[in-house]
């Protein structure tokens, strides 16, 4: 899939609305405050850089692909940072953003434990990773058999499991998050979703979020 497509995706109806949901989540566990910094690791064509960007945050996008950030540079604005990098080696120094978010861009790096421990790293303050949740209705429709769509070769986990990756790491007050219960995006799963708790695990994405120490 090319980075116009994608992105075009988020102009759907049912893209936006699962676009927004998993951005308020994720903005609701990142505790962030304009002018804080912030890096979106595996930022591809930079819609979630963007809304971050909108709140009043000094946004940094890295991402492996030159061809999407092209993308991104290119739709704006030009207040953010685009950088070519990996996520398993961040080109960053210690603690150098106050927030670190990645929106399900780990499930298609090798060694996702090292790029956990990078984002750790480089994160001042906090942190919230979004995976694909293998406990969800979303992998049941779209990531059996080596997903389908933008999910095609991606990993999937259940939440336990993205726990470990944080074991040994200086992090504290982990907590786990998920969104995108009914991911028809209906009426129904819209309802559903202002209803059930984020605290819940079924979510088509799960969030681990924390303080690093």
């Amino acid at each position: 899939m090319d980075a116009a497509t994608y992105d075009a995706w988020y102009d759907t109806a049912r893209g936006h609305w699962i676009g927004t949901a998993e951005f308020r989540l994720l903005s609701r566990r990142l505790l962030a405050r304009p002018g804080d910094t912030l890096l979106d690791v595996g930022c591809g064509t930079g819609w979630f850089t963007r809304r971050f960007a909108e709140e009043g945050l000094c946004a940094t996008g890295l991402d492996p692909s030159p061809d999407w950030l092209a993308f991104a540079r290119a739709k704006g604005p030009p207040a953010i940072h685009w950088v070519a990098g990996d996520a398993r080696s961040l080109p960053f120094p210690d603690r150098s953003f106050d927030r670190v978010v990645s929106v399900a861009a780990l499930c298609f790096v090798d060694d996702e434990r090292q790029a956990v421990a990078e984002i750790v790293r480089v994160a001042r303050q906090r942190f919230a990773i979004g995976w694909l949740n293998r406990a969800s209705l979303l992998y049941a429709q779209k990531g059996q058999g080596g997903g389908s769509g933008a999910y095609h070769g991606a990993r999937w986990h259940r939440p336990d499991e993205l726990l470990d990756f944080f074991s040994g790491l200086p992090v504290r007050r982990l907590a786990v998050h998920s969104a995108i219960f009914l991911p028809a995006g209906n009426r129904v799963a819209r309802t559903m979703e202002r209803l059930l708790p984020h605290t819940l695990p079924w979510g088509g994405m799960v969030v681990i979020s924390g303080e690093t120490e």
